[in-house]
């Protein structure tokens, strides 16, 4: 897989690129049954790459059965080990944007 690497620099700060991670559970889970998917993102954190947010995509029952992550990073690599380290499920990690809709009014 490619590399997607931030080398921007700002007064002297390293510049994070953002990066979507898809997670599909192998099974649908409450909202607290997910809790400790959530500690164990934000504990694998690091310099290098830290869990930003989630998007919960539910089912009927309202069971989150698909996650989907924003992740700062220095690269897809330093994002995918920190998710390793965690233990979670990835389909994959991705470069992403983020676009706000009032920005097109």
């Amino acid at each position: 897989m490619g590399r997607h690497k931030s080398t921007n620099e700002e007064g002297g700060k390293h510049v994070l690129s953002k990066f979507l991670a898809v997670h599909t559970l192998p099974n649908p889970m409450t909202i607290q049954e997910a809790n400790a998917i959530g500690k164990a993102g934000k504990g694998s954190s690091s310099l290098d790459a830290y869990w930003v947010d989630s998007w919960c995509q539910l089912n009927e029952e309202g069971k989150i059965v698909k996650i989907l992550c924003q992740w700062n990073g220095t690269s897809v690599d330093a994002v995918r080990d920190a998710i390793t380290r965690a233990q979670i499920p990835c389909d994959g990690v991705y470069p992403m944007m983020r676009v706000d809709a009032e920005d097109f009014r």
